[in-house]
């Protein structure tokens, strides 16, 4: 049997779910991506000294605004109540790795958030650092994991 998607009615029509009577369950999703650079753009961000300031620091905050901006962005999506938003990055031998977490206690999921805060984050270190860099590469993004609802655990293989 195969799937009927969700988001269209019985007309075809797009439309938003009616999630209002599944149960609110704690819900947790991890979304990572990377971008490439030049060796000398990733030392300057690594060392402070790209030309607009602390690079890792904005990346952080507009991945975390953006999660909370989710359901303004992409079309059908419901907004959440986040209980718990995190960026991280590490740095990778040819650029950097973003994780991002997003959770909430709800009735939907927040894959999309994570995915969402990972993609914005990547995107503010190609704008922060472009001036030493406009072939940086992003890529790699993806959903990890994640936590609860009907569907279950989920990660990754």
């Amino acid at each position: 049997m195969t799937p009927k998607p969700t988001h269209l009615d019985e007309t075809g029509a797009a439309h938003m779910v009616d999630v209002g009577a599944k149960p609110a369950t704690e819900r947790r999703a991890v979304a990572a991506g990377r971008i490439t650079m030049s060796a000398g753009a990733l030392e300057a961000v690594r060392s402070g000294n790209a030309p607009k300031g602390d690079v890792l620091s904005t990346a952080r905050i507009a991945g975390i605004m953006a999660a909370k901006r989710t359901a303004d962005l992409i079309p059908l999506c419901h907004p959440l109540a986040l209980t718990r938003v995190s960026v991280e990055f590490e740095w990778e031998s040819t650029g950097i790795a973003v994780r991002a977490i997003a959770a909430t206690t709800g009735p939907t999921g927040v894959e999309m958030e994570a995915l969402t805060a990972a993609s914005v984050a990547l995107l503010t270190l190609y704008d922060m650092a472009k001036a030493l860099d406009r072939a940086m590469v992003l890529g790699d993004i993806r959903l990890l994991e994640k936590s609860g609802g009907r569907s279950g655990d989920w990660r990754a293989g």
